[in-house]
């Protein structure tokens, strides 16, 4: 495969449309890490909001599949870079403390501004060249990063930032579920930060009838939940952000799945009583994105940046 099936496929898939969401979005083991039953809730995970450490990889926690602070090149390691013609590139100075970072630069009315994506575990393709072993289909994942839009950011999030997927063919771009985490494409949620998860199986597991690059057709979209920090406003432009993410898919057979971000460690939206594949086991999480695309084109040339990437088998928080 190419990275121009990939580009087509990630289009249809949720990057140039809209598609079940209920909210009028811009797109589309038994246990967890701490012993507790895969059902349980996780309300009160443990988060204190600090500067992160710029070189924080140089000791990275023993529950870290990856870690990217930028501070040395680690880009040929994601499966796929798309630099936008030098629009999104790791670049000093544009990090936390002034570090190294990504900086993505959005022209006016143009979509795309570049995108990295991240394989790990198993994957039904070499294309998904996994960061570590290749061996476990993730049923339970954290990833957290931080964002910051440059001072005087306007027109609302920009609609794509990050999602997960589960790859789940050895032929095709088939996707078990994606779980998008984007802003919204209304005027009453363009500031927020939204989750809206969807499925690529039926209620059973069995993968979807596929269309070139989507998820299945019909896909199930699962139902939204809208964050409440609007990152996007005029008042919290300008400063950097902890977004942590955590899903956990549903066990076989049960409709306990769970889908929930934090803001500088605080809850800011959850789904949980998901069904997010059936019984689908052959695959779990193996790819994440960091995403940069705005629906329609850009209002204006302006910037954000994004530092200390970090995916987990258990909570990470933000110092």
């Amino acid at each position: 495969m190419t990275m121009v099936g990939f580009v087509i496929g990630w289009l249809i898939a949720g990057g140039a449309g809209c598609g079940g969401s209920t909210t009028g979005l811009a797109a589309a083991d038994g246990t967890g890490p701490s012993g507790t039953p895969s059902s349980a809730p996780t309300d009160t995970v443990p988060r204190t909001p600090a500067a992160s450490a710029v070189a924080e990889c140089d000791s990275a926690d023993d529950a870290w599949i990856w870690c990217d602070d930028f501070e040395r090149d680690r880009l040929d390691s994601y499966f796929e870079h798309n630099r936008a013609d030098g629009a999104f590139e790791r670049t000093s100075g544009v990090g936390l403390d002034g570090s190294h970072g990504m900086r993505a630069r959005f022209s006016a009315g143009v979509e795309g501004a570049g995108w990295m994506h991240l394989a790990f575990g198993r994957t039904p393709q070499p294309y998904f060249r996994s960061v570590d072993d290749g061996a476990t289909a993730h049923r339970e994942v954290w990833w957290r990063f931080f964002v910051r839009n440059e001072p005087g950011w306007t027109g609302g999030g920009g609609h794509k930032l990050t999602r997960a997927r589960a790859f789940a063919s050895p032929e095709t771009w088939q996707q078990a579920f994606e779980a998008p985490l984007w802003s919204g494409g209304q005027e009453a949620n363009r500031d927020v930060l939204v989750l809206d998860p969807v499925s690529g199986t039926d209620e059973q597991g069995n993968l979807l009838p596929y269309e070139s690059g989507s998820l299945g057709q019909p896909a199930r979209w699962l139902g939204s939940e809208a964050g409440t920090t609007p990152l996007f406003d005029a008042s919290h432009v300008g400063s950097w952000y902890c977004v942590e993410v955590h899903l956990r898919l549903n066990d076989p057979g049960q409709s306990n799945g769970v889908f929930e971000f934090w803001i500088d460690g605080s809850l800011e939206a959850r789904r949980e009583g998901l069904n997010w594949v059936g019984s689908f086991t052959d695959y779990g999480v193996n790819t994440i994105s960091l995403d940069n695309y705005w629906n329609g084109g850009a209002p204006r040339d302006q910037e954000r940046y994004l530092d200390n990437f970090v995916v987990s088998t258990a909570p990470i928080g933000c110092g």
